[in-house]
């Protein structure tokens, strides 16, 4: 089909619409995942190969996560070169971003690469957490607080790291709780937190067409 003389991307739907003089089409965009999780609404930033989303439970208001669009990805040296540069331009653009517009003093950038680290979900993620000075500084305690961030709350005992790391890497993953019981923040104020950013996020980088681009194929 030819493209009409319009197109516009609905951030808060699923759906992109091309609208030409006789024809309108709907077309779906591809759901985003967080490992086994659909977390396309609380995304707010993508490019060809990384996102960023919001955080269910976050430290402090803020709290993002930097994540790369391939599922398989566990640890940060399983990303391609070209990958790399792009996971590592988007923590960048967003950091700067997310300093801007929650008034934060600093951030902690943090990867917990593979369960002995502390990663609690299989797929590689980085944590952008402002920071704030005296009285709302909550200090190293940030640390104690990422590792309370897990979804193993079904595993049982004191489980054995090595089979822990077999898990994780012979697929299954992890037993974790469903969406609807692990989740401490409503979707719909997911929803609304990721479009707000959406909206807040162009204004900051003006110009910039194309800062929400659709999944590529792999």
């Amino acid at each position: 089909m030819t493209k009409g003389v319009n197109e516009s991307t609905e951030f808060a739907t699923h759906t992109t619409t091309i609208t030409s003089e006789h024809t309108t089409m709907t077309k779906p965009k591809a759901a985003i995942y967080f490992s086994k999780f659909n977390v396309t609404d609380q995304v707010f930033f993508k490019t060809k190969h990384t996102y960023a989303l919001v955080n269910l439970k976050p430290i402090t208001p803020g709290h993002i996560l930097i994540v790369p669009l391939r599922t398989d990805v566990l640890h940060l040296s399983d990303l391609t070169p070209i990958e790399t540069v792009d996971y590592f331009n988007a923590l960048q653009k967003i950091h700067k971003f997310i300093k801007h517009i929650y008034k934060a003093e600093s951030l902690n950038i943090a990867i917990q690469d593979g369960p002995e680290a502390g990663q609690s979900v299989p797929h590689l993620h980085t944590h952008v957490i402002p920071r704030y000075a005296d009285p709302n500084n909550i200090g190293d305690r940030v640390y104690r607080e990422l590792e309370k961030q897990n979804f193993d709350d079904g595993l049982e005992g004191n489980y054995d790291w090595w089979e822990r790391r077999k898990q994780f890497r012979e697929g299954g993953g992890f037993v974790v709780r469903p969406d609807g019981e692990r989740v401490e923040r409503s979707d719909e104020i997911l929803k609304q937190e990721a479009d707000w950013l959406k909206l807040e996020l162009s204004k900051f980088y003006p110009g910039e067409e194309n800062m929400y681009v659709e999944a590529q194929e792999y």
